[in-house]
């Protein structure tokens, strides 16, 4: 039996799945679910379980994440998160990750991260509904906030929460606007400036509710504590002196 050809590429006409990010990057490509028809995430899928033996769709309403797993019945679909997936991860990473809420409008784009993470092979402890607008409900997990490697903190409004546990901690923490809010929050705008422009160090921003990519930046952070020190490549080392 001829052994089936390695191909970088799957091209499916209307779309062409990248099989070799999981060298490039250590996970399989992820379907981003809003705008497509439910049989083309099926055929991406399909494709995906084939090669990786897992697959994760992010937003995704129920009505086709129920038609998807016609196809692949042994997915699991999150309504909160809106994710589905197959598979489970092939290593767990070091380290936590604290997915910390700050109202319970925050949810989805929370659990998103979640969920996210735990696909990625995360260890995820939440907090949840824990807002500036009662400091006392945060100050009394501040334990908590101090043992996790990376904390994901996600709030709308004026979005003050990351910058208030910044200030508590010393790990890394990944800020997320969510479009949670009367109108003058302006549908996460608000939010995401004020976290732009928070006075605390050490906190980094991302894109209104975008719960996924604050998961996958996190778990990027806790990969280099499993890879360790890479020796220092040739290009960086200091020049000989005559």
């Amino acid at each position: 039996m001829t052994e089936r050809p390695h191909r970088p590429i799957s091209d499916l006409g209307f779309a062409r799945v990248d099989h070799d990010r999981e060298n490039r990057n250590g996970v399989p490509e992820v379907v981003f679910g809003e705008g497509k028809q439910a049989d083309q995430i099926s055929a991406i899928v399909g494709r995906l379980i084939d090669r990786h033996q897992r697959a994760l769709v992010t937003r995704l309403d129920a009505e086709r994440a129920e038609r998807v797993l016609q196809d692949h019945p042994h997915g699991h679909y999150d309504p909160a998160s809106r994710l589905l997936c197959w598979g489970n991860p092939p290593k767990r990473l070091p380290g936590t990750v604290a997915v910390i809420c700050a109202g319970t409008s925050d949810l989805p784009v929370a659990e998103e991260a979640a969920g996210t993470l735990e696909w990625l092979g995360v260890n995820v402890a939440r907090l949840n509904d824990v807002g500036v607008a009662g400091l006392d409900r945060l100050l009394a997990h501040r334990e908590a906030l101090t043992r996790a490697d990376v904390l994901i903190v996600i709030a709308g409004m004026e979005g003050a929460l990351p910058s208030v546990i910044t200030g508590l901690v010393r790990n890394p923490v990944i800020a997320v606007p969510t479009s949670v809010g009367y109108g003058a929050s302006l549908q996460g705008v608000t939010a995401l400036l004020g976290m732009l422009s928070a006075c605390a160090t050490g906190m980094s921003v991302v894109n209104i509710d975008n719960g996924f990519g604050a998961a996958w930046q996190a778990a990027n952070i806790l990969s280099l504590l499993e890879r360790g020190p890479d020796p220092r490549p040739a290009c960086f080392e200091e020049p000989r002196r005559s």
